[in-house]
This record gives structure tokens, C-alpha cells and sequence, in this order.
């Protein structure tokens, strides 16, 4: 018997040319990326076999590549196309993604949060 099955990477640092004035895209921004992957299959379907799977090492460097590709001015928009990006992959059903950008003293971060599957 198998419960939910979720593949989590926390906290990927990506760098990228972020926000809404000219100046603040002018320079790389360290932001950070968790990820809440539902998989197509339970683990036990997996049968240790790679492919089965998310490979999250290409995974993470997929979105650091993504995250550098192009300048843009929200977080929401490449919160977006990370969410793409995952769903993507045919071993993915669904994605949660939070963004975390360092902007605003006196917080913590800035955070965006989008739920996306291949059914909606």
C-alpha cells in the first residue's frame, strides 16, 4: 500500500535578471526555487528505474538554465515557466512552485506560490 507519492526540491538557488525598473534587471539576482513534484507513478511503481522518475539533477540545472535564459520584471511570469518547464517532463502529473526573491528590508523574502498539473 502506497500513500501519496512527492519528489521536493527546497531552496535552488538560480540566478537571473529580474524586475519591474530597468535598473534592478541590470544585475543578477540570487532567487530561490522549492519545488513539490507529483510524480505519474507511486514509488514502488518506479521500480528503481531512473526514467520512471524525475531526474532532479537535470531537472535543477534545466531551471537555473531557464531562470538565465532571459531578463523579465515579474516572478510570477518565470514561477510560470519553471511550472512549464516541470510539466514538461513526461514522469511529472503535477507541480507546486515557490519563488522566493530577497527585494523588500526588514522580510525575509518576497514569495509567489502556483499549483500547476497536466489536467488543468
Amino acid at each position: 500500500m502506497e500513500s501519496e507519492a512527492r519528489i521536493e526540491i527546497r531552496r535552488l538557488r538560480v540566478k537571473t535578471f529580474i524586475g519591474v525598473p530597468d535598473e534592478e534587471r541590470a544585475d543578477a539576482q540570487e532567487l530561490r526555487v522549492s519545488l513539490l513534484i507529483e510524480p505519474r507513478v507511486g514509488f514502488a511503481a518506479m521500480e528503481d528505474e531512473i526514467d520512471r522518475t524525475i531526474d532532479y539533477a537535470v531537472l535543477a540545472a534545466g531551471i537555473q538554465e531557464l531562470a538565465l535564459a532571459r531578463p523579465r520584471k515579474l516572478i510570477e511570469t518565470l514561477a510560470s515557466d519553471i511550472a512549464v518547464l516541470v510539466l514538461e517532463n513526461p514522469q511529472a502529473a503535477s507541480v507546486e512552485v515557490v519563488l522566493e526573491k530577497f527585494i523588500l528590508p526588514q522580510t525575509d523574502c518576497v514569495a509567489v506560490r502556483l499549483k500547476a498539473s497536466k489536467d488543468a
